[in-house]
Order: C-alpha cells, then sequence, then structure tokens
C-alpha cells in the first residue's frame, strides 16, 4: 500500500489559529478559502471544496470532490461534503454568521465571475480580502516546513551532480533538461512549481545556454531562455551546447508541496574569462545581500545595496536582465509556491522576519553572449541567513 503523506494535525492548527489572530486583527468575522496552495496549507489536501475559517471557532472543510480523499489525506475534524456552491450559505448560517457578516476571501488569486457568484449568494455579506492576512502568516515557515524546503534543496543537489556526471558538447538543451527531469522526478519531486501571480507559469527550471540565456521573456524572472515555442517561451530550446560558454540552471527541488529555488552556472571546458569575472560580482552581490538580510531589515534596502553594488562594477543595465527587461527585485519568498512574500524588491518598506525563507538570486544578462547568476534558498534569523540549498556555489567545468 502506498504510503500517504499527512501535515501534522498540530501543524494545521497552529497555522489556523495564527490566519485567525489576523482575521480578528482586521475585522474579518470568516475567511472562506479556496485557492488550491492556501486550501493544501491550511487543511492538507487540495481537494475541490471551501474552507470556513472563523476569527474564533473551529474551522469546517467543505468539499465537493473528493471527499473521501479529503478525509484521508486532511488531519482536520471537520470534514463535510458540499454538492453545490449553493451550500454556501447556509453552512456560514450554522456557523453563527449573519447574513451582514464580514467574509474574507483571497480577492488577489479569485476569478471576477466567481467573486460575482459570491456577491449574489451572500447578498448582505461585506465581501473583503483576506489574501493578505494569508499570505503573511504562510511567509513565517515553521520547523516542518524547513524541514520539507531542506530536503527539496538535497533533492535538487541530485540534479546538479547529475549534470556535472552528463553535460557534453553538442547536447542541446531540452536533452539535458529531460534527463534532469526524469532524474529529479524519480527522486520524488511533484512535477509542479507554483506561482501565484496572474500569468506566471514555471514546469520545472531554466536550462538555458550561451546567448538563449539572455533572450528575454515576459515572465517576472531575470533570466528566462527561448524555450521549445512561443507558446511557451521560456526554458529549454533546441540549442545545443558549446564548450566554453555559460549553461545557466535555475531549477528547482519539490517536497510534498514545498520548493527550493537554486541557479548554477555550468561550462564545458573552462569558462572564458568574461563571464567568469561577471559570475565573481553576482557571487560577491549575493555574499552583501545575505550578509545584511537578518530579520527587521527592509527589503527594499537589501535590492538597492545589490543595485549599487552593480553599479559600481559598471554592470548596472545588465543587473537582473539587460535593460529595459529588468525586474525590480533581488530575491523573494519560497515555499508552497515560487513567488512568495517577502519580495526582496524596489521601495519594498516590509521587514525580514525570523522564519522567513527566501531565494536570493543576482543575475546578469548580455545579449547575444549568454548571462551568469547564482541562487541559494535562505532562512532567515536574528543572524545571518542559514542556506538551505547545498551545492557548491562555484562554476561548475567539464571536460
Amino acid at each position: 500500500m502506498e504510503h500517504i503523506f499527512r501535515v501534522p494535525r498540530s501543524e494545521l492548527e497552529n497555522r489556523i489559529s495564527k490566519v485567525q489572530a489576523g482575521l480578528e486583527r482586521d475585522g474579518i468575522d470568516v475567511a472562506v478559502v479556496i485557492q488550491n496552495v492556501d486550501l493544501y496549507y491550511l487543511t492538507g489536501t487540495i481537494q475541490q471544496g471551501h474552507l470556513l475559517v472563523p476569527a474564533s471557532g473551529h474551522p469546517v472543510h467543505l468539499v465537493r470532490k473528493s471527499l473521501d480523499r479529503a478525509r484521508e489525506e486532511s488531519a482536520l475534524p471537520d470534514v463535510r461534503p458540499m454538492k453545490r456552491l449553493a451550500d454556501l450559505e447556509p453552512a456560514l448560517r450554522t456557523l453563527g454568521f449573519s447574513d451582514q457578516a464580514t467574509v474574507g476571501l483571497e480577492l488577489d488569486v479569485l476569478p471576477v465571475n466567481l467573486f460575482r457568484r459570491y456577491q449574489t449568494l451572500l447578498p448582505g455579506a461585506r465581501l473583503v480580502d483576506c489574501s493578505p492576512v494569508i499570505r503573511e502568516v504562510r511567509a513565517v515557515k515553521s520547523a516542518f516546513e524547513v524541514g520539507l524546503i531542506e530536503e527539496a534543496g538535497r533533492q535538487s543537489h541530485l540534479i546538479y551532480q547529475e549534470a556535472a556526471r552528463v553535460l557534453r558538447e553538442g547536447m542541446t538543451e531540452i536533452e539535458l533538461a529531460a534527463h534532469l527531469e526524469r532524474v529529479v522526478r524519480r527522486a520524488g519531486h511533484h512535477g509542479f512549481v507554483r506561482f501565484r501571480a496572474f500569468n506566471q507559469e514555471l514546469y520545472h527550471g531554466h536550462l538555458i545556454s550561451g546567448p538563449n540565456g539572455a533572450v528575454a521573456s515576459h515572465l517576472d524572472t531575470p533570466l528566462a531562455g527561448r524555450g521549445l515555442t512561443p507558446a511557451v517561451a521560456q526554458g529549454a530550446g533546441y540549442r545545443a551546447i558549446r564548450r566554453s560558454e555559460p549553461v545557466v540552471m535555475d531549477l528547482s527541488g519539490g517536497v510534498h508541496g514545498y520548493l527550493s529555488d537554486q541557479t548554477r552556472v555550468f561550462s564545458v571546458g573552462p569558462l572564458s574569462q568574461e563571464f567568469k569575472d561577471a559570475y565573481q560580482v553576482c557571487r560577491d552581490i549575493q555574499e552583501l545581500v545575505i550578509s545584511k538580510a537578518v530579520a527587521g531589515v527592509p527589503c527594499g534596502d537589501l535590492y538597492s545595496a545589490a543595485v549599487e553594488y552593480a553599479r559600481s562594477a559598471g554592470l548596472a543595465d545588465n543587473f537582473m536582465g539587460k535593460s529595459p527587461n529588468q525586474v525590480s527585485f533581488i530575491g523573494h519568498g519560497v515555499g508552497l509556491e515560487i513567488d512568495e512574500m517577502p519580495y526582496l524588491s524596489r521601495g519594498n518598506t516590509h521587514t525580514l522576519s525570523e522564519g522567513n525563507v527566501i531565494a536570493v538570486e543576482p543575475k546578469l544578462a548580455f545579449p547575444k553572449r549568454g548571462a551568469v547568476g547564482v541562487e541559494n534558498t535562505w532562512l532567515v534569523g536574528q543572524d545571518r541567513p542559514r542556506a538551505l540549498t547545498i551545492t557548491t556555489d562555484d562554476i561548475i567545468e567539464v571536460d
């Protein structure tokens, strides 16, 4: 019989209690949670339904499909059937909420047409955004979550070890990427890399070489690659890898939904000195940011420090993409989604908290030549962050 992973009940209850404190603080009577990742975070299952989280009292999980699986996967005690969306209003009434209750919805991701249905079903309720509450709680990881992200980091290490073993001149990007994806899937990677932001999507990561490394695209990342088709426009393509050029591998680990984020630079034979020098700038920026990334520091200050260093090195126009296609961040939160809070972005006054898990990713793009960069996943504390990814930061040169 297959082992079924379960988020411990104590872990779920601790998360829910923190969300409830945020709801009470913000004057929200009850949160109605439906987004897959938020559901998984608070229930341990992504089965289709609604989690009702009152500001005080016990949550109720209403499941449309599959009820049996939700009861099997979730450690929450109150999992009930929900046949149709119209069942929501009587369920709220049963929990003691009046027609005029303040109801929280995940308005950052909820489709407008579905929001309008809730307006029709709950005509007297005040519908407000509860996403900030949930996302703020999710941004601070428990020891349980950190353990899973560390495991994802060890999983991604296997990818880079295998890449060093098989990378050869003449391989296409997609040939190498497909081989590495097979390796990491067999190691337990769940395949998805989830974004919260609209129209952002990613399969496993990017493996891009030479000039393809600096090809800009729609994705809100500093590097993207050409990809196989304009229908996707990112990641590995059909290009053959050549000697002494940078091969950038920005790949994730994934364990029970939790992600690690890591970038390394490979080369067949010695990498050209131009790119070695640029890569050292990336490593210097990573060290600068990490040396300052402690609880209480404004996120925007870390971005500003990174940009200033790139400017002093004469590489401001190449930093985090080639101008005008640059992104305005140096790092981001990582967890069940690859774009979680906090964002180490321009002008962000939000401060780091102990327990944040962040990816820091200084990268440089040189059009028609290539790109370099380094990225690791870190646990923020009162002192220097602890790395949760373990592969050497050195350029990995293979014969």
